[in-house]
């Protein structure tokens, strides 16, 4: 392909966009950046887009947005869902109103009417925006925890949860079908709004999310004996939690609410943060500062799109994700006395196996990819649903990830109960015995790939992990089952260029042996970046 020729394509029709044509010029003397920006088209894979943010087409600009946009309004129109409309949520990262504006008028040009939110909102409340509103498909404009120089597009269908098979696939058929990204269909903001094509919508769809996040607890009045006695500090990392988690935790009747100044507000280069994750410990620097200073019983952070929860306990520790999980499904089984399955993905935590079988339930594992989660507790009406990288969800509530309701469960279960979260944790391992993880993560070329991804599949040539193999499976990356009850996965990430390894065994030091044999085994010594 002529990148270079491409490149003049794009500087003759992106006149409306003067930042995109000032970015085409001080580049287009640069080889290597002219076809970094044009040698494939940013993919709208099972999830929607993700990418760096700028001109070209493998960039997220408003021409890819509404390249997506118009692939899923032609399938929305074939599904006979034209009359439903369209919610849109946005976060604070840069370019985010703009890229929903642009999804709202070509979906508007295609007859589609789009409920946009009027400020940043979490992605949680999307999905409960799409369901109150009985949308038929939901976007939000997100890169979830990503650096501060990605953007990206999710798209949802109207049970709430992000698009599944074959609904997904055949949704990025009709993307793929859009050849030209300058002749997607787009119109003027005002007569679209005449037209009634593109309404605002806010302070409802606040009141009532609030409303069903209360529905959910079951003993308010306990948590308003206690809740005087719980410190709390919380951060958003600079996204979209601050006003909502604020909201539902001073509803709930818990008094003493810190919030990190430092991180308090929007800011689309996350100035504070290294990495915007809930999943990284140094993300917490600043708010254990702030929890030593107020003596805090918890700490809490949601990403900036306020779909994952990360937590400190009370004894200065990071939980890992997996133990929040397992926490919330122990909480909802023993203390709440619900009864159900949990489903997990394939590299999340087997100890919720083993808390199901203590009360006679079942745990389903499904492939990486939340949208599995939600369809197999739809499946299966199960309890609870999560990933380990801190996303889950509960029977009765959204069928995505929820941050907001992650965070209003977890206090709960501290007043309710009368217990820390290491007291509670010790009890679980106490029942249901110890369950170690390490994950470790690679960078690679794409001739690595290549190599990696054949040794993958060379089941023959695994190595000797110092446990009996049960069986290896291939759904989603490589998994190893030990008789033990010990596992181990290597999978490529399907939203940054890594590759993960996790390990799972009954102490931190096999698990970790079982990480570096599997490094050995794919030729990454030294190479672990996490």
């Amino acid at each position: 392909m002529n990148y270079q020729a491409e490149l003049d394509r794009w500087l003759e029709r992106a006149g409306e966009d003067p930042d995109l044509v000032a970015e085409l010029r001080e580049v287009r003397q640069d080889e290597k950046a002219v076809s970094d920006r044009f040698y494939r088209d940013l993919a709208f894979g099972t999830g929607g887009l993700r990418g760096v943010i700028g001109a070209g087409t493998n960039r997220m600009n408003i021409y890819t947005v509404r390249k997506a946009t118009q692939g899923l309004a032609n399938y929305i129109i074939s599904q006979g869902g034209k009359e439903r409309g369209v919610a849109i949520a946005y976060d604070s990262r840069r370019m985010s109103p703009e890229f929903a504006d642009e999804a709202a008028l070509c979906l508007a040009a295609n007859g589609i009417k789009a409920y946009v939110f009027d400020a940043l909102r979490p992605t949680p409340e999307l999905s409960f925006a799409l369901r109150t509103l009985k949308c038929i498909s939901g976007i939000v404009i997100t890169a979830s925890h990503n650096p501060p120089e990605y953007n990206g597009y999710k798209a949802y269908w109207e049970d709430g949860a992000q698009v599944a098979a074959p609904r997904d696939k055949e949704i990025i058929d009709e993307v793929k079908k859009v050849t030209n990204y300058h002749e997607v269909k787009t119109m003027d903001k005002e007569e679209a709004i005449k037209a009634g094509l593109y309404q605002v919508i806010g302070k409802e769809i606040d009141d009532a999310y609030m409303e069903e996040l209360k529905k959910q607890i079951i003993h308010p009045e306990i948590i308003k004996e206690v809740a005087d006695d719980i410190r709390i500090v919380y951060s958003p990392f600079h996204g979209t939690g601050n006003v909502p988690v604020r909201r539902i935790l001073s509803e709930l009747g818990f008094k003493h609410v810190y919030v990190v100044p430092e991180q308090e507000l929007p800011d689309p280069d996350f100035t504070t943060l290294e990495y915007p994750n809930p999943e990284d410990p140094k993300a917490f620097t600043l708010a254990l500062a702030l929890a030593k200073e107020k003596n805090a019983d918890i700490v809490l952070a949601t990403d900036p799109d306020a779909d994952r929860l990360g937590i400190i306990d009370d004894g200065g520790a990071f939980l890992h994700p997996n133990k929040i999980l397992v926490l919330l499904y122990y909480y909802l089984l023993k203390y709440k006395g619900w009864h159900g399955a949990a489903v997990r993905n394939l590299a999340t935590t087997h100890l919720l196996d083993a808390i199901a079988a203590q009360f006679g339930e079942k745990c389903y594992e499904v492939p990486v990819g939340f949208k599995h989660i939600s369809g197999k507790m739809l499946e299966t009406g199960a309890v609870i649903g999560g990933e380990s990288s801190g996303g889950l969800t509960v029977r009765g509530h959204i069928q995505g990830k929820d941050g907001i309701y992650a965070a209003a469960l977890l206090v709960e279960m501290m007043a309710t109960t009368g217990r820390s979260l290491s007291e509670l944790y010790r009890e679980i391992t106490g029942q249901c015995g110890s369950f170690e993880m390490v994950e470790r993560g690679y960078r690679f070329s794409l001739e690595e790939k290549a190599r990696i991804s054949k040794t993958l599949m060379e089941d023959k040539l695994l190595p000797d992990f110092g446990a009996e193999v049960e069986k290896v499976s291939y759904t989603d990356g490589c998994k190893v089952y030990f008789r033990n009850g010990g596992w181990a996965v290597s999978r490529f990430s399907g939203t940054e260029p890594l590759l993960r390894v996790f390990c799972e065994m009954d102490s931190a030091q096999r698990a970790a042996e079982a990480a570096a044999c599997m490094e050995r085994f794919l030729g990454l010594e030294g190479r672990n970046i996490e």
